[in-house]
């Protein structure tokens, strides 16, 4: 059966902390995790290193225990991509994830994940409903009942006729 997948997902190349020198890959295939390193030393003892691989299946190196708890995949996507995973979840699962970390809370509340949710949930948004959501923020509008905005709006454009009539 043909894949709609391209043959490499996720490919991650980098440099160990300072003082190191040595290059990783990470390197995830529809059919394997490929992890390579190559080590860069001046010391004697590391001159005739030579690279190092290993090839796993997904399963195989998702049950490795040695490499259990140091790779955090989530950490390592893109707040972008997150974000579009984030979007799927129910709104008790999204307030459950923005208590795991600063990174997630801050992706939980902010107005790129919250948009979406409040245009799919109502009709119509108007431009004054626009402009109060860029105020207020699109969490904070989805969990504000009508009436409640109804009066924020009012509030809003009695302060921008008055702000115009000053101006006259």
């Amino acid at each position: 059966m043909a894949s709609w997948l391209p043959e490499t997902l996720f490919e991650i190349v980098g440099q160990g902390p300072a003082p190191s020198k040595d290059y990783y890959q990470l390197l995830v295939t529809r059919s394997q995790v490929i992890f390579r390193w190559w080590k860069i030393s001046l010391r004697s003892e590391h001159r005739t290193t030579k690279p190092g691989e290993t090839k796993e299946t997904h399963e195989d190196f998702l049950e490795n225990s040695q490499l259990q708890g140091k790779f955090d995949f989530l950490e390592r996507l893109s707040d972008s991509l997150l974000l579009i995973i984030i979007s799927y979840l129910d709104l008790e699962d999204i307030a459950r994830l923005s208590q795991t970390s600063r990174r997630f809370a801050k992706l939980c509340t902010s107005d790129e994940l919250w948009e979406p949710i409040v245009q799919s949930a109502c009709d119509h948004i108007t431009p004054d409903m626009r402009a109060l959501a860029q105020d207020m923020g699109w969490r904070q509008m989805f969990f504000t009942n009508k009436l409640q905005l109804q009066r924020h709006l009012r509030k809003r454009k009695h302060r921008q006729g008055s702000q115009r009539s000053s101006q006259l």
